[in-house]
């Protein structure tokens, strides 16, 4: 991950200001950071928060934190599974500096664990070719028998815990305007706004609950969108010898940018001088993990395999410095009171406890904005003790008729319908009539419920009293229908 990559991800420049610097660093040289500052495009002040942050890039094999021994093990699994030979190749693999894989190079070759056996096409020095010996393969099934992680090196427990504490999701304090644009094109009644910036700039536990379709997951998702800061997550974690794995590509999103590809394929032997960071961690957008009524206590634990030997992180782990959305909380197979009994702890001190097989405990500070979503009344869930420890409590209410129009207005034009006076006071007595109410979700449903009417049946698309009816009675079973046989034969009549 380059320099380039991290300050487009936190909005501090663009894609085309990069572009702009490295055009003048070929003809100024300097790095990609002074570049930005002396065009004006970044500040000292912006550029040492960035650096600050980044974790380095370790001088040698003693910075990494991991013991030698362990990461010559991690190298001779890449030579016999993979048929790594090159330091490029290992390098690249373990994400670690040629320097110190060179210099794991050099110490198994005088254990005579690995051989030279040739050079690479091009003759460089970092493509001489090496080849495990007959004890470097026994050294490497051996490690194979300790556990089957082939990733990354990992990182240690020190690291990873300070760069936790460095990047908390409270650094980055949003103001309403921010909170108002990312929510851009939802209609968010302003008292929302309100009671959401807070509990957002707090980082602590949000308890969403009201009406079920009024927008809580949708406000819960949009919120994740709104950071902007990048986040280092590791590959992998080290303790006493047992491997974590961190990163889960299908939850962690790196901050990759089109700036990143373009550098990528620029010629080589340029000269260009980039900022680079320690390649064991991944460059992300803040996490957000969503479970919703599939959730169960297990995902809180760490995953041991007892095929591979290693552990695989807990959902609320890998959502560290970003966010975790419990959907439908209170639909789970186990009690609310259970999840709360183990989350207590975590939500109230900022740390959790975990223990490996091997007996080691060890902590983590837990900086996780946790969003609880419910439909449910909150007294139903948890006892007032737990719901004293929610920090923030925000109930969503039914939209007022005012916004239930603006709502409806928006998804119509979105869906090239228009939305008349007599169709919109026919929906709301319909659902106001029948009990049912008024809720944010309803107006989607309606209007593609008519649309894909008129393309089965070939008609223009068109919000009719008959068309909505016919929709309301796919949105709630039990609705009153006052539409008769007008729309079929209208339907009928039109095909």
């Amino acid at each position: 991950m380059q320099l380039g990559d991290i300050l487009v991800g936190r909005g501090l420049v663009n894609a085309a200001d990069i572009e702009a610097a490295l055009a003048r660093q070929l003809t100024e040289g300097g790095r990609l950071g002074d570049n930005l500052i002396a065009m004006g495009l970044l500040t000292a002040e912006q550029l040492a928060e960035v650096m600050n942050t980044a974790p380095a890039v370790p001088a040698n094999l003693e910075e990494t934190g991991i013991s030698p021994r362990s990461l010559l093990n991690l190298m001779l699994k890449f030579m016999l599974i993979e048929g790594c030979e090159t330091v490029l190749d290992l390098a690249e693999r373990l994400k670690l500096p040629r320097r110190g894989v060179q210099q794991l190079i050099d110490d198994a070759v005088q254990q005579r664990l690995i051989q030279a056996v040739g050079a690479a096409p091009g003759g460089l020095a970092l493509s001489i070719r090496h080849a495990l010996s007959e004890t470097g393969r026994g050294a490497a099934k051996e490690a194979l028998d300790q556990n089957l992680y082939l990733g990354p090196a990992p990182v240690n427990l020190q690291a990873y815990q300070d760069q936790v504490l460095g990047q908390r999701i409270s650094n980055e304090q949003l103001d309403a305007d921010a909170l108002r644009q990312g929510f851009a094109g939802l209609v968010v009644p302003e008292h929302y706004i309100r009671k959401l910036l807070p509990a957002v700039n707090a980082g602590r536990s949000v308890l969403l609950f009201g009406p079920p379709g009024n927008g809580k997951t949708t406000l819960a998702t949009r919120i994740s969108t709104i950071f902007k800061d990048v986040v280092y997550i590791p590959y992998a974690l080290e303790i006493g010898g047992q491997i974590i794995r961190i990163f889960d590509p299908s939850l962690h999103k790196p901050a990759v940018t089109q700036a990143a590809a373009a550098a990528a394929a620029a010629p080589a032997g340029i000269g260009l001088h980039r900022e680079t960071f320690d390649q064991r961690w991944v460059a992300c957008k803040r996490p957000v993990v969503v479970t919703g009524g599939e959730m169960t206590l297990d995902m809180l634990d760490l995953q041991h395999s007892v095929e591979t030997k290693f552990y695989d992180a807990p959902l609320h782990l890998k959502a560290l410095n970003g966010m975790l959305l419990i959907d439908d909380f209170g639909r789970q197979k186990f009690k609310p009171d259970e999840l709360l009994n183990r989350m207590i702890v975590p939500m109230e001190n900022q740390v959790d406890y975990f223990k490996l097989i091997t007996g080691t405990t060890f902590s983590l500070p837990f900086d996780v904005l946790m969003i609880f979503s419910t439909n449910l009344q909150p007294a139903d869930l948890m006892e007032a003790a737990f719901l004293r420890r929610m920090q923030y409590k925000i109930k969503l209410f039914e939209p007022t008729r005012e916004e239930y129009r603006q709502i409806f207005d928006g998804v119509a034009k979105s869906r090239a319908l228009t939305l008349s006076d007599d169709v919109f006071d026919f929906v709301v007595e319909r659902l106001r009539g029948g009990g049912f109410g008024l809720a944010y979700y309803q107006p989607r449903f309606i209007c593609d419920q008519v649309v894909e009417a008129c393309k089965c049946f070939n008609m223009p698309p068109e919000l009719t009293e008959e068309l909505v009816a016919e929709a309301l009675s796919n949105l709630y079973f039990d609705i009153e229908d006052v539409s008769g046989a007008a729309a079929p034969q209208r339907l009928v009549a039109a095909a």
